[in-house]
């Protein structure tokens, strides 16, 4: 097994989540009293968040290129960043750690793929649906067509309950009814097939498996990302 360095800490209630998957992953493929092989470096998400809202991605960039080199120091051979806002600077985290990252764009393309899905909604971050990082990756790399929320102010609130609430481990039965609001809205008003959990921390809100949280198929990409890690892990 490959030894994986995660990036963790943005926020740290969905990284417990992605270490969570990530060991179960492996231990239902190897069984056993199997486990991953992972070096977790957990940074105080504070301060990344204050130089995301201050425009500062160059030295976010470089303080998670640090942090990912020294991951490579112990031994990481590969790098999983924790969150989709901060794949905006992956090349250049990739660039400073010096070791191959497990895309999280990637991961969520091959199943909406493999799904037959060419056109899906996302709900993330404001910084990952409004900047062109995500979408454009899906774009240009993956041809799928990605839409967002029409209405500023839907944006606005996605993004509010990820950092006021989801990111601080609150679950607000007021605020999942409106994410269940904003999917049916993607595929009615937008014609999206699927919606995409763009956002690491929706997954502790919107469950792919619930009907009432599903009015369209939902890829959650924290677990997409997770397998995508265990497969790489693994060789397969």
């Amino acid at each position: 097994m490959k030894r994986l360095g995660v990036l963790g800490g943005m926020s740290w209630e969905s990284t417990s989540h992605v270490y969570q998957l990530l060991n179960r992953d492996v231990a239902a493929r190897l069984g056993g009293l199997h486990s991953a092989d992972l070096l977790l470096r957990s940074v105080d998400f504070a301060d990344i968040e204050a130089l995301q809202r201050s425009g500062d991605w160059d030295r976010a960039a470089q303080l998670l290129g640090e942090a990912g080199a020294g991951l490579k120091r112990a031994g990481a051979q590969g790098l999983l960043l924790a969150t989709n806002t901060m794949h905006k600077i992956a090349d250049e985290i990739e660039r400073v750690a010096g070791l191959p990252l497990i895309h999280i764009v990637d991961a969520t393309a091959a199943a909406l793929k493999a799904a037959g899905v060419t056109r899906a909604g996302l709900l993330a971050t404001r910084y990952t649906m409004e900047q062109d990082f995500y979408r454009g990756r899906m774009r240009e790399r993956h041809g799928i067509e990605v839409v967002v929320p029409e209405v500023e102010a839907a944006r606005a609130e996605v993004h509010r309950v990820i950092y006021e609430e989801l990111c601080r481990g609150r679950i607000v039965d007021a605020s999942r009814e409106f994410f269940r609001g904003a999917v049916r809205d993607l595929g009615a008003a937008q014609g999206a097939q699927a919606v995409i959990l763009g956002c690491t921390e929706i997954c502790l809100l919107l469950d792919p498996s619930r009907p009432a949280d599903a009015p369209l198929p939902l890829f959650d990409g924290t677990a997409l990302h997770a397998r995508a890690a265990v497969d790489w892990m693994l060789d397969l």
